[in-house]
């Protein structure tokens, strides 16, 4: 589903000096424990892929810690593809602890000073300190205007990042010698949405925290003196890790390390579970296990659920094809319960990646990043499994160059998904109803097959199904209510999302000409 991004990753490592050896990396390599950064945040990459960049610690260095960070992908930041480069940029950003960042925004996204990680230089080593971040917070312009109200205070960029740099900074101003723990006590206490942190300073000192609700997945693993933690397990799994050692952080909890020495700190009280749905259904490696589920028997569970509700006929002219890539697991399954081919009608462009000429037309886009195969489509009913419709532009695409291009006789469209109705407000760039495509076809909640039935015809489909909303709490295999389903049931774990899910509905309505007032200037964009 090329149409819907998520809002960056995260990563981390740090050799523990007072561990005994770890076999992944020897002491004698422990100044080159950094040059995993690269490896992690390529695993990651999903996640973002307009910047990346990393912060490394080297006690002595006369730079302690020092960023390395650029527009690009990761190969690009990081010179993959050029081994004296890279290695030339390993050896001046080698070190003992380091973290990175991998991002995605809808704004500022070839403008280098909004990459991460982002470091604040200062005398004192305790106040001298980079981080990265992941998510979204949901009451940015509360805090914003805050800090704004404060003359002497300046926000050079519309970013939740710097948002988060002030308060860090507030927290150790001064005399100010608050604890790792401290400091995540207080700034969660303002903060609502999502958000993953990464932080590193001048000390050697780090902490990885994941907020109260855990919206968005953060892994982490030790193996003898090694660390690492990243957004997706799927990145220590292929650094060596073994799979016993590779855990889910707690929400609410943080890792601390200081004095080279690690513990497990909660920053804030237990409460009601809130994990983005979408992590399993879409944006996480199909080869990753989030909170102890795993990604690939979600969307195969998935795939089981389309099946039991396929209503077209099934013969020997009867085939599934997937949207490449996140949605092949689901159609495999809905194959295998049918019993009819699954077949890779669509082939997609894997050396695209970021260029001028996809342009900003997302249909454009589809049109370049996916090839039909008239020798499997041409003539056939094709059942076309998606994992998910959000604005549609990509839906109408494919379907037109499958019947033109591929020739095929029947095509019908599976979404392994319930309808997208509402914005998202913690990390995913679909922040206003007017974007949504089913939100123009259902009033209410409820969906029909008369409803269905006009989705198909916009998108010049023979037929259209959605799964049902209790079918992903089957799928995932986590009760609904430690789910963040808000963008399919309107229902938002946080009270900053509500607020901004009513401004949203009053914008919209307003847009439709019902006439209802709302403040112009509350913003529902994201931003990172």
């Amino acid at each position: 589903m090329s149409d819907l991004y998520h809002e960056c990753g995260v990563a981390a490592v740090y050799h523990l000096p007072h561990e005994e050896t770890s076999p992944l990396i020897s002491s004698e390599n422990r100044d080159k424990t950094s040059r995993l950064i690269p490896r992690l945040l390529l695993d990651i990459q999903n996640r973002g892929q307009l910047a990346a960049g990393i912060t490394s610690y080297h006690p002595n260095h006369n730079q302690l810690i020092d960023t390395h960070k650029d527009v690009g992908t990761v190969t690009e930041v990081f010179h993959l593809n050029h081994q004296k480069e890279f290695n030339a940029l390993m050896d001046e950003y080698c070190g003992q602890a380091a973290i990175g960042h991998v991002r995605y925004a809808t704004c500022g996204k070839d403008d280098r000073s909004y990459a991460q990680p982002f470091e604040r230089h200062h005398i004192h080593k305790n106040k001298w300190f980079s981080f990265a971040f992941n998510g979204q917070l949901a009451n940015y312009q509360e805090l914003r205007d805050e800090i704004l109200s404060q003359k002497d205070f300046h926000l050079a960029r519309e970013t939740d990042t710097e948002i988060l740099m002030h308060m860090l900074s507030q927290q150790i101003s001064g005399d100010l010698r608050p604890s790792k723990l401290e400091i995540m006590q207080n700034i969660s206490a303002k903060f609502d949405g999502a958000y993953n942190i990464v932080y590193l300073d001048a000390n050697g000192d780090m902490f990885i925290s994941r907020d109260p609700l855990g919206i968005r997945p953060l892994c982490y693993a030790v193996e003898g003196s090694l660390f690492a933690s990243a957004s997706e397990s799927v990145a220590l799994a292929n650094i060596g890790f073994k799979e016993e050692n590779i855990k889910s952080l707690e929400p609410g909890e943080m890792i601390i390390i200081e004095n080279g020495k690690l513990s497990i700190e909660r920053f804030a009280p237990e409460q009601k579970r809130a994990h983005c749905f979408f992590e399993w259904i879409y944006f996480a490696n199909v080869a990753s296990t989030l909170d102890e589920k795993s990604v690939y028997l979600t969307r195969k569970r998935l795939g089981e659920e389309l099946a039991k509700i396929e209503t077209a006929p099934i013969d020997e002219n009867t085939i599934v094809v997937p949207v490449p890539d996140t949605a092949k697991a689901a159609a495999d399954s809905m194959a295998y319960q049918l019993g009819v081919p699954c077949l890779e009608g669509l082939i997609r462009n894997r050396y695209v990646g970021r260029t001028f000429i996809e342009g900003g037309n997302r249909s454009d886009k589809a049109r370049t990043k996916y090839t039909p195969l008239p020798e499997v489509l041409e003539g056939k009913r094709v059942l076309l499994v998606e994992d998910t419709i959000v604005r549609s532009t990509t839906m109408k695409a494919l379907i037109s160059q499958i019947k033109e291009r591929g020739r095929a006789k029947e095509i019908h469209v599976r979404v392994a998904c319930p309808p997208i109705v509402a914005p998202c407000f913690y990390g995913i760039d679909m922040s206003t109803i007017k974007e949504l495509f089913a939100p123009n076809f259902m009033s209410d909640s409820n969906l029909t097959s008369e409803i269905e039935s006009k989705m198909a015809e916009a998108l010049n489909a023979d037929s259209l199904r959605y799964l049902p909303i209790d079918s992903i709490t089957r799928s995932i295999d986590i009760q609904s209510d430690s789910l963040c389903q808000a963008c399919i049931n309107s229902s938002y774990p946080t009270e900053a999302g509500v607020k901004m899910y009513q401004i949203a509905l009053n914008n919209h309505d307003s847009d439709c000409g019902q006439g209802r007032t709302y403040d112009v200037n509350a913003p529902v964009s994201p931003r990172t």
